[in-house]
């Protein structure tokens, strides 16, 4: 089924709301100002159950409200200075993030005869893909932001911003692939 964009266009509303969720739901860690969240969680999510377009813009929403000084960051906060500060290029980072996410997803799951012929497992697969290969972008800018803001180097920052999260992002991965293999066709 196919819905209005009206209702895809309700739907990134929703999805920027979940994103704000998952970005209060964080722990800071002391040794580096990146939190553990949910946010990339939610960038999954949105990218593998709204596609490309949609999802793209449900993070630019996100982005832009907390840009404007809505307190839907990591901690309650909002504002150009938390886009500017050392986490800001994950944030940006998310669109990216979604948008890559939604484009492997769409184009490995939209064909309706392939997905017929395609196996759960291989569906799982292209969903862990499309997470791992949106989530390296989300590092990618996220860390040479935090190096050129922080003047910090690619170890070090590798050290504080990327490293301690890869746990935590493997099991995000698992869980948002499981729910974009189960709920997409809901969607679509």
């Amino acid at each position: 089924m196919k819905y209005s964009k009206t209702t895809y266009m309700a739907l990134c509303g929703l999805f920027a709301a979940l994103m704000a969720i998952c970005s209060f739901i964080s722990i800071p860690l002391g040794f580096t100002p990146v939190p553990v969240n949910l946010a990339t969680l939610g960038v999954f999510l949105a990218g593998g159950l709204l596609g490309k377009k949609y999802g793209t813009i449900s993070l630019a929403v996100y982005v832009l409200l907390g840009a404007v000084g809505i307190p839907v960051f990591a901690e309650f906060r909002g504002g150009l200075s938390v886009l500017a500060g050392p986490t800001g290029g994950y944030i940006i980072g998310y669109i990216a993030a979604a948008f890559l996410v939604g484009l492997i997803v769409d184009a490995g799951l939209q064909d309706r005869r392939s997905r017929i012929d395609q196996s759960r497992g291989r569906q799982l697969l292209i969903c862990v893909i499309a997470m791992i290969i949106g989530l390296l972008a989300c590092y990618l800018l996220g860390t040479i932001w935090f190096i050129v803001s922080t003047h910090t180097g690619v170890a070090a920052s590798l050290g504080m911003c990327v490293i301690p999260f890869l746990p935590g992002d493997a099991l995000k991965i698992a869980a948002g692939a499981i729910l974009v293999q189960k709920l997409r066709r809901y969607l679509n």
